[in-house]
């Protein structure tokens, strides 16, 4: 069966539903199994920022499904060619950004199922592989009841219609984007920290997803803060995306070994002096 392949979606249904994840936005197969191989449940192949065009996502979400985690494509806007091409490669589910309306939500379910329920095209020969070797007909008769349908809720619009998004039949996970969210409702994350009225906004979506029997998630930037999130019941849990992670780990790999400012003058200091005794000892000769 399909949704016992789904391990994201699995693991949402059943006990804590509680489940982590990572962001890649690098390119290459080698990135993601990387990724996958750390123990996360599912990953986000990020075709919205990240460096990642058509072809790297099918390769990404090929290479993330044979290490046994979910692949999640989240597409560029609410387009149904976006839509059809990410769940063509075999993704899991998707993640669709800035949405603001109960129309932007129903216009996404359609685009993501097959007949009779929406008026997604039949035909990908990809996706079957990775979802355990199903046939074509099985991936069409199970897939409506098997794929994630995820929406991000980040702009002013969509928090302000956020219990009606979460009403729409075939939305199953309302996942915040702390900084558009805060940039859409005038509290910027500039520093790291979050205000009052952007922390308010965050529990009122994660209400209005239990409150309406639906998943919520939400983006994380360190382990700590995707702990905090997981503690305050979010099911979908970033807790690291690979280019800041690269990043941060060069950086401090190499503020390490090039010590404390105190032990780098020291060394420079050991230099000069004996660049002078070498200089002297040739005068002498």
């Amino acid at each position: 069966m399909m949704q016992a392949a789904n391990r994201l979606q699995k693991a949402l249904k059943t006990g804590s539903g509680l489940t982590f994840g990572a962001w890649q936005m690098l390119p290459g197969t080698n990135q993601a199994r990387i990724i996958a191989r750390s123990g996360i449940d599912w990953q986000c192949v990020d075709t919205e920022h990240g460096n990642i065009d058509d072809s790297a996502m099918h390769e990404a979400v090929a290479a993330i499904g044979a290490c046994g985690v979910s692949p999640v494509v989240r597409i560029a806007a609410n387009e149904v060619w976006m839509v059809k091409r990410a769940l063509d490669s075999g993704a899991h589910g998707i993640i669709v950004p800035l949405l603001q309306t109960v129309e932007d939500a129903k216009k996404l379910v359609q685009s993501a199922k097959f007949p009779p329920v929406g008026n997604r095209g039949f035909g990908s020969p990809f996706p079957m592989e990775i979802f355990g070797g199903q046939t074509q007909t099985e991936y069409l008769q199970q897939a409506n009841g098997a794929l994630v349908t995820i929406v991000q809720i980040e702009t002013k619009e969509a928090l302000e219609n956020v219990d009606a998004i979460a009403k729409v039949p075939g939305i199953d996970v309302l996942f915040v984007g702390p900084f558009d969210l805060g940039n859409n409702i005038g509290h910027s994350i500039l520093d790291g920290t979050m205000h009052d009225e952007l922390k308010e906004a965050i529990a009122r979506i994660h209400r209005a997803a239990k409150e309406n029997g639906k998943s919520s998630g939400i983006y994380s930037t360190s382990g700590d803060q995707a702990r905090a999130f997981a503690d305050q019941g979010f099911n979908m849990v970033s807790v690291a995306t690979d280019v800041p992670a690269l990043s941060a780990y060069m950086t401090s790999s190499l503020t390490a070994a090039r010590g404390s400012y105190v032990h780098s003058a020291l060394n420079i200091g050991k230099g000069v002096v004996s660049g002078f005794a070498k200089i002297t000892k040739q005068s002498e000769q």
